[in-house]
């Protein structure tokens, strides 16, 4: 079920304008990318989507996006110069712009990240007041707002995985706000994504990696 906005997700978060679609948004998108990376990639495609194909640069998309991939939050003064700054960081980068694309969302972007052997593709949504929607992590299906500690868990489909994984997280005193679960097919890979109220504790995030189904963990604190 999908959260009711609030009076703070109306009047939006502590920015560095102009827009906190088109720019605290952005950044929070690139934000959550380099936290799933677990670091500034060393490659970056960027595809922005409708109305931000047609405005990433007038209204700083551009910078916002990759202020966020090099893990700079929302209220950073670097934001500005962050076409500046990319090349010392060692982000290599490229955009790419498709004007109409009926089934995404109007301020959509899609970054395709590099870091090493790693990899991560992710699609994002911008819906205003800086509020976002992750809608896709490594082709599946995800639908995540990182306003809360977020975990997602690759893993086989492996009957009664869910219900084991919730009982792990309660054991461990973690309220889940939100669950999703997308997979390629039956008793395929399979992408689990929880929203908790509260953080998790180190001892049970490598107890879930450590487990034999499960292929890769990803936390990422509030952002």
């Amino acid at each position: 079920m999908q959260e009711k906005s609030s009076v703070f997700d109306m009047i939006g978060p502590v920015m560095i304008g102009p827009s906190s679609s088109h720019t605290a948004g952005v950044v929070r998108v690139g934000l959550t990318a380099h936290k799933v990376l677990g670091g500034v990639p060393e490659d970056a495609e960027i595809t922005f989507y409708n109305s931000f194909a047609r405005t990433y640069e007038g209204h700083g998309s551009d910078r916002a996006i990759l202020a966020g991939l090099m893990g700079f939050k929302t209220d950073d003064k670097r934001i500005k110069e962050a076409i500046e700054l990319a090349p010392a960081q060692g982000l290599t980068y490229r955009f790419k712009s498709i004007g109409n694309a009926s089934t995404f969302h109007p301020n959509s972007v899609r970054v395709k990240i590099r870091k090493g052997e790693k990899s991560v593709e992710l699609l994002g949504e911008s819906l205003g007041g800086g509020v976002i929607n992750i809608a896709q992590v490594n082709g599946f299906k995800a639908h995540f707002s990182a306003n809360l500690n977020t975990m997602i868990i690759m893993a086989g489909d492996v009957k009664g995985s869910v219900a084991f994984i919730a009982n792990v997280l309660a054991n461990d005193d973690c309220n889940i706000a939100t669950m999703s679960v997308s997979r390629r097919g039956k008793f395929d890979l399979a992408c689990l994504v929880i929203e908790m109220d509260t953080g998790i504790r180190p001892v049970t995030l490598e107890y879930l990696k450590s487990l034999s189904w499960v292929k890769d963990v990803t936390y990422i604190p509030q952002i």
